[in-house]
């Protein structure tokens, strides 16, 4: 499981529609409709909020407007009608640690669209997130 930092401007179609499956499936194990995935690292994050459910559905709205955006018809009615109000702190390194990890798939998965951010070094987050500084999580897998 990915939950982007970074805008879901940058990811593929392949990435798009992965990050989608993702945070839906997110949403379900916040919502403690499954079993599995339940302590996965990615969650501690959304876990952190006062309303974690709110926060994965604002997750999942910024991927559907990137979707929408693009031309594709994601099932906007799997979100749930929570909003998160608020900003998710994120850090700096753990952003452009996501952007190298990004970069080298697309490389290889769709080098056309590594190329059009080829000389992008500061990438946006996903609106959902407020960079401050500091070091990659501890919970990434590196």
């Amino acid at each position: 499981m990915r939950l982007w930092t970074l805008h879901p401007k940058y990811l593929d179609p392949q990435g798009l529609v992965a990050a989608w499956r993702e945070a839906l499936l997110a949403q379900k194990v916040l919502a403690g409709a499954t079993r599995g995935y339940r302590h996965h690292p990615q969650l501690v994050r959304f876990q952190a909020q006062s309303d974690p459910l709110a926060a994965i559905a604002t997750f999942l709205s910024g991927i559907e407007q990137e979707a929408q955006h693009r031309g594709y018809k994601f099932d906007a009615t799997k979100i749930l009608q929570r909003r998160f109000t608020g900003k998710i702190p994120e850090t700096d390194s753990q952003l452009l640690y996501e952007w190298g990890h990004l970069k080298a798939k697309l490389r290889v998965r769709s080098p056309q669209v590594a190329r059009q951010f080829q000389g992008l070094t500061a990438p946006e987050p996903h609106p959902l997130f407020r960079i401050v500084p500091g070091d990659v999580k501890d919970w990434e897998k590196r």
